[in-house]
């Protein structure tokens, strides 16, 4: 099958959705299928207001529409609500051409945290443009319920995994600091709720590893913690196996690849009991999930490294691709009788 994935994130950005679609057409190919990934890359592009590292595509439209009428995919899916997305969610409905979406993040909360509009504002949004896909694929079962009670329908499962490969429990002596090592890694954003980590009172030291547009503050605020910048995979696991807790303060993201990561080297994790952790956690012992991140944290020190390796091994990628094909829908099938398709004025 010929897939054409549309997505505004991409490299050199860093982040979950990124590595989730990489590693989803990876996969893909592995499965025989041909993947076309229409990314900024050949786009003249802008950096995001108080995000520079993500870029924003301008004049999208007609290259977009060249890009996809050269490609004719049997399957369109659009990852990102970007300007790349909204030309090709637009092209898709001029041409009668039926396409999947996947929501990614929880970009409603983000927007609060950030710049304090109503959540309402953004979900309006939202509604609009993935209200004609045929279907919403969401990272967790909690995330899908939450989009159902915002009211967006055809909202499906679509999975997340690891490389166990890249990602294995061999200890290691990344981190040369005062042990027990408590790790950070992620965007360094208010939304990430990171401050909540870095003013704790623990033993040993604290680690940091990502970039984002508050880590200039963070540095001066927290100079005692240690900071390393984007890390490669292989660098980057052996950080994970270097750490004693892998502390996860956010309360907005909807899965949290980094969590998988962590465990699969290893690392057991430390965090709060909200969406994400508790799709990946559970009921596992493989982390502490506590309303208290400094009693999550020190609970955390307790755990066998065997014990988080053994629940991240449940995680497949191979499973998590199975599960896009199966939501994909064929530009053969039912292109203009889904009930709701068809263009609705946007909200904004």
């Amino acid at each position: 099958m010929k897939i054409q994935i549309v997505t505004d994130a991409w490299e050199p950005q860093v982040n979950g959705v990124v590595r989730t679609l990489k590693t989803t057409r990876r996969e893909l190919e592995a499965l025989g299928h041909r993947v076309d990934m229409l990314t900024p890359h050949g786009f003249t592009t802008i950096p995001c207001p108080t995000y520079p590292d993500i870029r924003l595509s301008l004049l999208a439209r007609k290259r977009v529409t060249r890009r996809i009428e050269e490609f004719s995919p049997d399957a369109l899916h659009i990852a990102t609500e970007g300007p790349l997305g909204i030309a090709a969610r637009a092209y898709a409905l001029r041409q009668g051409m039926p396409f999947t979406t996947a929501y990614h993040t929880r970009f409603p909360e983000y927007v609060q945290a950030r710049f304090g509009f109503p959540l309402e504002w953004t979900y309006r949004f939202l509604r609009w443009f993935h209200g004609p896909s045929l279907a919403i694929m969401a990272p967790t079962a909690v995330v899908v319920r939450d989009l159902q009670l915002y009211g967006f329908q055809r909202v499906v499962l679509w999975s997340r995994g690891v490389d166990l490969d890249v990602f294995c429990h061999q200890r290691q002596q990344r981190l040369d600091s005062t042990p027990p090592i408590f790790l950070y890694v992620g965007r360094v954003a208010v939304e990430k709720n990171i401050e909540a980590f870095l003013k704790l009172d623990l033993p040993g030291s604290k680690w940091v590893v990502g970039e984002g547009p508050a880590l200039e503050s963070i540095k001066r605020k927290y100079p005692e913690v240690n900071y390393l910048g984007v890390l490669k995979q292989p660098e980057l696991a052996a950080v994970y196996a270097s750490a004693d807790v892998f502390v996860f303060p956010s309360k907005t993201d909807t899965f949290g690849l980094v969590l998988l990561e962590a465990l699969a080297s290893g690392c057991p994790v430390a965090a709060y009991p909200v969406t994400g952790p508790l799709d990946v956690i559970g009921d596992s012992p493989a982390g502490a999930l506590r309303e208290d991140l400094r009693e999550a944290c020190l609970a955390a020190l307790t755990i066998p490294r065997d014990v988080a390796r053994h629940h991240a091994e449940s995680f497949s990628w191979a499973a998590a691709t199975q599960q896009f094909v199966h939501h994909l829908h064929p530009l053969t099938r039912c292109a203009t009788t889904s009930e709701g398709y068809g263009e609705a004025r946007s909200p904004l």
